[in-house]
């Protein structure tokens, strides 16, 4: 699997270029910066476009890019609503105007997104939001933003809990140490370095 990060939008988020062959995409979190998107992505293929969660800083080049390459679009479906309204995915009170096309598939746990000869399977992740996933394929995890390097995601924003969150770590906690963080913000990580300097990690 080849995966691409690219720093972009307003929060400098994590967006991700996932491929099997170098030319069929994948493309998780299109955060902003639609033009310079679509120059990285230069005509290839995009055959979905995968958002890990709802919030704004995730969503800013979803529009643009589902219409220029008519990719399907998907969330897990209790972040469905959010995606739509600036009120919702938290742009408003930031001062950001974003919104995203309504999804084209509902995500569920244990749902696979199957595109651009790429299997990654759905893990329902919440805790900084309701709809927060992450992906899993070949040792590769995309957390968005409920995984970071040292830390986990924000839970006091509205729909965030922490009680869900802490689950949420302890099921990725469960995975190899060798599986490779790729989260919506900041360094690349692994499972195994987070167990042993996440203090949000479950200590045995």
């Amino acid at each position: 699997m080849i995966v691409r990060r690219l720093i972009i939008g307003p929060l400098e988020t994590n967006c991700w270029l996932v491929s099997q062959d170098g030319d069929r995409l994948i493309v998780i979190d299109p955060a902003g910066e639609p033009v310079r998107l679509l120059e990285v992505i230069g005509g290839r293929p995009v055959e979905a476009v995968v958002l890990t969660h709802g919030h704004f800083d995730h969503i800013g080049a979803a529009a643009a890019l589902v219409t220029q390459t008519g990719a399907p679009l998907f969330v897990h479906e209790l972040d469905a609503d959010a995606i739509t309204s600036p009120d919702r995915n938290g742009g408003r009170i930031f001062g950001f105007d974003v919104e995203a096309p309504a999804a084209d598939r509902l995500l569920a746990d244990g749902d696979a997104v199957e595109a651009a000869g790429a299997r990654l399977e759905v893990l329902h992740t919440p805790g900084h939001t309701p709809g927060s996933i992450c992906l899993l394929g070949e040792g590769h995890l995309f957390t968005g933003d409920t995984l970071f390097s040292g830390s986990v995601g924000r839970t006091d924003f509205p729909g965030g809990d922490s009680r869900a969150m802490a689950r949420s770590i302890a099921r990725l906690a469960a995975l190899p140490d060798e599986t490779a963080v790729h989260p919506g913000h900041g360094p690349d990580t692994t499972i195994g370095r987070e167990r042993r300097i996440n203090p949000f990690f479950p200590r045995a």
